[in-house]
């Protein structure tokens, strides 16, 4: 089968090279890398140029952010199975891709995940947070559960067939359609209890303050729109972040 990997870039001159590099390497050999490029105002495209392999698909275009550019990823995607590698992210070896295929090769499975660690930003050898996300099970949506969206992969006709991102949400629309699918699907899904995937900490939702609060109110605007829980779901999402910090000196794997 093949896997359609999705990346977006905006202004990661200095990371993308490596998120790229991460998918060049896989050993899995039907992979599809798709890079929606939104007319950087530094040099990703440069960076994105030197990255260049010949399992790419580069489109440069303008975007209205990340979930838009996302979607056109998703449109534009022609693989079995579709993910994501962000352009600050890499995966965590090179074969990855080739568990999720392994996973998928059940034909009655329709999402697979796996864990996450947090890196530093300053050296990516060092774990500040791992995330364990555990199996699916539908009770625990409403105790805040949530695979790490950027390990989450899926077959194409989910997409099909209940949409893609909502660009209606600036930072939490990944969790409105995590929420949408987890609480409508009853077909199996697969947890790979390993690490799969590395992010650097950082990120757009917990920049500042402002961001954290406006993470928070589309958050609790997802959870009532999908009719999952109330206050306690959103508490209980983010209690879950406390026991996944670890001891600064641990490195990754």
């Amino acid at each position: 089968m093949k896997i359609s990997v999705i990346t977006a870039v905006y202004n990661s001159e200095a990371t993308v090279g490596e998120a790229i590099a991460s998918i060049a390497r896989q050993n899995y050999p039907d992979i599809e890398h798709v890079i929606i490029e939104g007319k950087s105002k530094d040099d990703s495209m440069a960076a994105v140029q030197r990255a260049v392999h010949d399992r790419m698909v580069l489109i440069s275009e303008p975007d209205t952010g990340i979930y838009d550019a996302l979607n056109k990823g998703i449109a534009r995607a022609t693989g079995d199975i579709i993910g994501f590698v962000h352009s600050d992210d890499f995966l965590a070896h090179e074969s990855v891709l080739g568990r999720i295929a392994e996973a998928f090769s059940d034909p009655e499975v329709e999402a697979v995940f796996s864990d996450l660690h947090y890196v530093s930003q300053a050296d990516t050898s060092r774990v500040i947070r791992h995330w364990a996300t555990g199996p699916f099970y539908p009770r625990r949506l409403k105790r805040g559960w949530m695979p790490a969206h950027p390990t989450l992969y899926l077959r194409r006709q989910v997409y099909d067939r209940v949409g893609s991102f909502d660009t209606g949400f600036g930072i939490a629309a990944d969790y409105d359609f995590i929420l949408r699918y987890f609480s409508r699907t009853q077909a199996k899904s697969v947890y790979i209890p390993e690490v799969l995937y590395k992010m650097r900490l950082g990120g757009v939702s917990n920049r500042n303050w402002a961001r954290v609060r406006q993470k928070m109110e589309e958050d609790y605007r997802a959870i009532q729109r999908n009719q999952v829980g109330g206050v306690m779901t959103l508490a209980g999402k983010n209690l879950s972040k406390v026991g996944q910090f670890i001891v600064r000196q641990s490195r990754a794997a």
